[in-house]
């Protein structure tokens, strides 16, 4: 898949997470550092009701556009969601959970991507 069709799947990604209102979103860029995927589409939600919600919706947004996960894990349990698009791979955390993996630290190395939203940027109260 090209890279900017990778790119492009990310910011569905990206925007059907944020239709559920999801927080603290970040889009890694890790093609230049792992050979699995191109890019991480890293956000949470602050229960487990809306962690399942977020993934349900960008997998149904996902589908309607022809791109169906290769395989998704933690749907069941809703504390960390991951979804394999191939090129993108989407985690979706219950806030706690994030932090205590903290991806975003263990791939420091990888550039985030600037992006705009229709959506305002939602973070985590202190």
């Amino acid at each position: 898949m090209s890279s900017s069709s990778s790119k492009t799947k990310a910011l569905h990604c990206a925007r059907a997470s944020l239709d559920h209102k999801a927080i603290d979103l970040v889009i890694l860029e890790v093609k230049d550092l792992s050979s699995v995927t191109d890019y991480f589409v890293i956000c949470s939600g602050n229960s487990d009701r809306q962690v399942k919600a977020i993934a349900a919706h960008v997998e149904e947004k996902l589908e309607k556009k022809g791109i169906v996960p290769l395989g998704v894990e933690g749907k069941r349990e809703g504390r960390w969601v991951l979804m394999d698009y191939g090129d993108v791979v989407v985690h979706v955390f219950y806030q706690p959970i994030r932090e205590f993996y903290d991806l975003e630290r263990l791939w420091s190395e990888a550039p985030r991507m600037q992006w705009r939203s229709e959506h305002p940027p939602r973070k985590t109260m202190p």
